[in-house]
């Protein structure tokens, strides 16, 4: 039996492996979306981090340009733009010019973290200024008006695209789910490294809601780390150098993503296997049939609206096998497309 044919949607780090360069790296997120676009998925997602060598990901809107460009059919879209980070003009005319390119495709998810250390983020938003709270529902606010095609004062956007990108919002607490609610807007949770705020923030988004323009209903979707090997083995082999890169940004060393060799010749301290468990708490983690069992207790748990997953292996064709595992277990048939603009 499959799991139910909710919409399935990837999301994409553009992970950089040891030993490998940012050209291979897009190379590979551009192969994965066709491949994903073919297997019938409904959005590809680019994140946004900063100053991280194993993620090619700093640019979604140039990413998403690309992708879109290279894939006929899927929603492309971030995953998100973190909004501090930018002026929300600017982020307006980036993605009213994607929503001109390729119109209909196009899905701005938004976050209210910087996605990088303080250092960094100041030096994107180009002040000292620390970030505040406060200042995300306005920004947002500004945001929307400028896609409406809005001024502000005597400021447009330009240009302004007749079918403008849906805005989700995205988090991994309380705060965001609250206020995607309240705003009647499509929210997604990053259950893939906060896990023990899952329930809490789509009861909290749900109790929430206020119908609006955008949605009668809510509409939560779920990111989740899932990695399906041929069998469980397989899989814990696989998911290695994702797990040491995870125990080395927690140490405060970032780098590429570690191959299978520095993998099998690392020694693991107590400290690190007992980061690595937490880690993988909630993952959907093993061959097919673990993975669905994993990812049913998930959906059963969350009745997400929608599901998207995320991959990281040192090897694009394992990343590329486990995503067409995965799409094996909602059944063979074309998924819905979910929200669109």
């Amino acid at each position: 039996m499959s799991l139910p044919a909710i919409p399935l949607s990837f999301l994409d780090l553009s992970p950089v492996g040891e030993g490998r360069t940012a050209e291979e790296a897009v190379a590979a997120t551009l192969d994965l979306a066709r491949a994903v676009d073919e297997l019938g998925f409904t959005r590809y997602w680019l994140a946004e981090h900063h100053g991280m060598p194993g993620i090619a990901s700093s640019s979604p809107p140039v990413l998403i340009g690309a992708v879109a460009a290279a894939t006929p059919r899927i929603r492309v879209g971030s995953g998100g733009v973190m909004l501090p980070n930018h002026p929300p003009l600017v982020v307006a005319e980036q993605f009213g010019t994607l929503a001109a390119l390729h119109p209909g495709r196009i899905d701005l998810g938004l976050g209210r973290a910087p996605g990088t250390d303080p250092t960094t983020a100041a030096a994107l938003r180009r002040s000292v200024d620390p970030l505040s709270a406060d200042d995300f529902p306005q920004q947002l606010l500004d945001l929307v008006a400028y896609l409406d095609g809005a001024s502000i004062g005597t400021v447009r956007a330009v240009p302004n695209a007749a079918r403008r990108p849906p805005v989700w919002l995205l988090g991994s607490s309380g705060y965001s789910a609250q206020l995607a609610g309240m705003l009647g807007l499509p929210f997604a949770f990053a259950h893939h490294f906060s896990p023990d705020n899952t329930l809490p923030a789509l009861d909290l988004y749900r109790r929430s809601f206020a119908p609006s323009d955008v949605l009668a209903e809510p509409y939560a979707m779920v990111a989740a780390q899932v990695l399906c090997g041929e069998t469980d083995q397989e899989a814990e082999l696989l998911a290695q150098p994702s797990l040491l890169s995870w125990v080395r940004l927690r140490q405060g060393r970032p780098g590429p993503l570690p191959s299978p060799q520095t993998c099998a010749e690392h020694t693991w301290t107590d400290l690190e296997r007992a980061i690595v468990a937490e880690r993988i708490r909630g993952q959907a983690l093993g061959g097919p049939e673990r993975v669905q069992a994993q990812l049913e207790a998930l959906l059963d748990a969350t009745a997400a609206d929608e599901l998207m997953v995320t991959t990281t292996v040192y090897d694009p064709a394992d990343r590329l096998a486990s995503v067409g595992r995965t799409r094996a277990l909602f059944g063979a048939a074309p998924l819905p497309d979910g929200l669109a603009a």
